[in-house]
């Protein structure tokens, strides 16, 4: 089996409402897609995070690709090994979008789910965070926000079924705290995590830090920026500290073990470069005794069924995972089956979803009209 075609969308998905981080306010969500096809007539589908310079690098890819078998990865890997290093995220973001592709490919080869081929399922279901901001409390005036925000938080966990809360930090780091210490007390037995993307100094961090003690975060996740400051934080505060944007290559990984900068590592598979890169990732994490997690980066569809490949054959990933998923308004695929705040695995072939091209032609349209979507 050998790969003939590799096609390239980019769409945009509007989300049901705004979504506010630290550092930007989103109001939809941009994706590169990939098919790649075969002479058998095998189809694979891939999806992954950002869209026109992604897009171009996988198109510069595509010609190495031809001629080759979905199941060759590691020379696929090998080949493009230094497209991270000049492109940095975009490169592992490009290469993840092949690779998706190709390992949806390989099960519908095989008549098997991904999960069964990284090792098949030791869960069904997977638990998903409810994600709050600042926008979901619009109006509200600064001393009525923590009262706004936990009632907000209180209505998406009992409609959704969530287990777990994590509100998106800002630079007004004593906002934050009061918002999380009238959502433990509005919601006292949820997991509840707070991320404000290195939004806060180190002094902030040690302090808020200090302060959240009480309220049993599962996770403080990047306060601050680096490893450095990071540890810095560590050394002071009794709560365990998360990352995504400090330890985000494999070459990150021993500077912070050495300075015992982290408890628990955010993989992704958009971000690490694919899905081995992700279950090498959960191998490290499980070899430290670290925790891991996922992070999201506003996967539609596709992206979250590899998402949930990963966890459902992962032990390690016993947490909710962050996901945007049931913040879209709309999906390239069937939508998955999402219930009392889980999400089930699909169990058919390949990543086990179907796409739906005529609203992934529709959406691409809305990219060709209106651009990649900046916040």
């Amino acid at each position: 089996m050998k790969i003939t075609d590799v096609d390239v969308w980019v769409v945009n998905l509007p989300l049901v409402n705004p979504f506010t981080s630290s550092f930007e306010t989103k109001t939809g969500e941009t994706r590169t897609v990939v098919r790649v096809r075969t002479d058998s007539g095998v189809e694979g589908w891939g999806e992954t995070m950002w869209g026109a310079p992604v897009a171009a690098i996988v198109r510069r890819m595509a010609p190495d690709l031809i001629g080759t078998s979905p199941f060759a990865l590691e020379a696929f890997h090998r080949k493009q090994h230094m497209v991270p290093f000049f492109y940095g995220y975009l490169g592992y973001a490009a290469i993840a979008a092949v690779d998706v592709a190709c390992w949806d490919a390989m099960g519908k080869a095989t008549g098997q789910s991904v999960t069964d081929l990284l090792g098949g399922a030791v869960r069904d279901e997977v638990p998903i965070t409810a994600l709050i901001t600042r926008a979901d409390a619009p109006g509200a005036t600064p001393a009525d926000l923590p009262k706004a925000m936990a009632e907000h938080a209180v209505r998406v966990v009992e409609e959704g079924g969530f287990d777990a809360v994590k509100l998106k930090g800002t630079t007004d780091c004593a906002g934050d705290v009061a918002i999380l210490r009238a959502v433990r007390e509005a919601l006292p037995g949820v997991n509840l995590r707070v991320d404000p993307n290195a939004a806060w100094s180190v002094p902030d961090s040690v302090r808020a830090g200090i302060a959240l003690e009480e309220l049993d975060l599962e996770y403080l996740e990047d306060p601050c920026v680096g490893i450095e400051g990071m540890a810095q934080v560590k050394a002071k505060v009794r709560i365990p500290l998360c990352t995504n944007m400090c330890v985000v290559r494999f070459e990150d990984f021993a500077p912070a073990m050495r300075l015992n900068a982290v408890d628990v590592i955010h993989g992704d598979v958009y971000k690490w470069g694919g899905i081995a890169a992700t279950k090498a990732l959960a191998a490290h994490c499980e070899t430290f005794g670290l925790g891991m997690n996922l992070h999201s980066g506003g996967e539609l569809g596709i992206a979250t069924a590899a998402h949930l490949a990963v966890v459902s054959s992962t032990p390690v990933l016993s947490r909710a995972i962050d996901s945007m998923y049931y913040l879209h308004a709309d999906d390239i695929i069937e939508p998955l089956h999402l219930e009392n705040g889980r999400l089930r695995v699909p169990s058919g072939p390949g990543l086990g979803v179907s796409v739906d091209e005529d609203k992934l032609r529709h959406y691409a349209g809305v990219n060709e009209r209106d651009g990649d979507l900046t916040g």
